[in-house]
Parts: structure tokens; C-alpha cells; sequence
């Protein structure tokens, strides 16, 4: 069944939409205090459409994850009581556990760290929040995490991405399947193993 060749021309399309930088904004707000999909699903089309604003685009994520942040700190700060049923729900208990395990060991480092890491990042800004970690210090943190990440994937995107596009187009129902796979894989050893 092809699915994912007509999903990739169509999320490219969107990536050079004119107020792809606003749903990219937005993304990376709600991403970093409620959404679960990551900024990285526009950032990356949008740095393959155009390749010479990569920069920009990564500026973009940076700035608008890091302000979603302060409102995942606000909502952690003000509502954790209310907050920690759904999370645990929405079986974030594991990442809640490292976070808290993080932010004991490293403090503000554990901000930067989440940057690069799997782990949820609206965990971590709700935590800190939780845990009343000084908001300045936070934020820089948010800023040098995100940042770090966002211009490291755009920029290697605007790099190769010109280059490896075509064969990427050929081969992305192999690579979409691949990847379905191996996420049912990680869930399965996650959850029996």
C-alpha cells in the first residue's frame, strides 16, 4: 500500500506554504507545554523547500519552543495538582520519573539535555514549573536545548537534503513502513519488555 510518497509531496508543499513560518510558530509553542507532535515534522520540509532559510526557520522553532515552554512552566507552576492525572494517563509516568530523576542530579542542565532527547519535552517545562526552577535560568536553558537541536536538524537538513531529496522521494515508502515498524517494535519491548 503506498502511503507515504503522497504524505511527504504534500507535507513539502505545506513547508512552502506562505504562512508555513506561522504554523511553525505555532507548532513549536504548543509542542513544548501540550502538543504531542514535535516541530521537527515542519521544520525539516521547510528546510528541504528552502534551503537558504534554514536559519531562519531554526531561529523560528527556537524562540517560539522556548516561549511554549514558559507556558508549559506557568501550567506546572499553577496546575500540576490538576495536570499530573492526565499525564499519567497519557502514560508519561516513565518520562515524568526521569525528569524528576534529571532535575535532581543536574538542575537546570536536565532543560538543556531535553533539548536532544526523546523524553517529552512538555514534561520537563511542566516539572520545572512544578518544582518552582527559577524561570530566567530556565528559559536561557530552553533556549540553548532547543536552539541547539533546531539548527543542528535544519541545518544538516538545508546542507544535505538538495542532495539526497531525489533518492529520499524514491525510496520513502520503504523508509515511512521502516519507521511504523520500528515504532511498533519500540512499543512492544517498552511495554513487555
Amino acid at each position: 500500500m503506498k502511503l507515504f510518497g503522497s504524505l511527504y509531496d504534500r507535507v513539502l508543499s505545506w513547508s512552502s506554504h506562505r504562512h508555513a513560518p506561522a504554523y511553525l510558530s505555532g507548532l513549536s509553542f504548543a509542542e513544548s507545554s501540550f502538543f504531542p507532535i514535535p516541530p521537527d515534522v515542519m521544520l525539516m520540509p521547510m528546510a528541504l523547500a528552502r534551503p537558504k532559510c534554514w536559519w531562519w526557520f531554526a531561529t523560528l522553532a527556537t524562540l517560539f519552543s522556548a516561549l511554549g515552554g514558559l507556558f508549559g512552566y506557568l501550567l506546572g507552576w499553577l496546575l500540576i495538582d490538576a495536570v499530573m492525572p492526565h499525564l499519567l494517563a497519557a502514560g508519561f509516568g516513565p518520562a515524568i520519573d526521569q525528569a524528576k530523576a534529571w532535575f535532581a542530579q543536574w538542575g537546570v542542565w536536565a532543560i538543556i539535555v531535553a533539548g536532544f532527547s526523546p523524553i517529552p519535552y512538555k514534561v520537563f517545562t511542566i516539572l520545572a514549573g512544578a518544582l518552582t526552577m527559577n524561570p530566567f535560568w530556565f528559559f536561557i536553558a530552553s533556549v540553548i536545548g532547543r536552539g541547539g537541536r533546531f539548527y543542528l536538524v535544519a541545518g544538516l537538513i538545508a546542507w544535505a537534503g538538495p542532495k539526497i531529496a531525489p533518492r529520499l522521494r524514491q525510496y520513502i515508502e520503504w523508509l515511512g513502513w521502516g519507521t511504523v515498524l520500528l515504532l511498533i517494535l519500540a512499543i512492544v519491548v517498552w511495554r513487555f519488555g
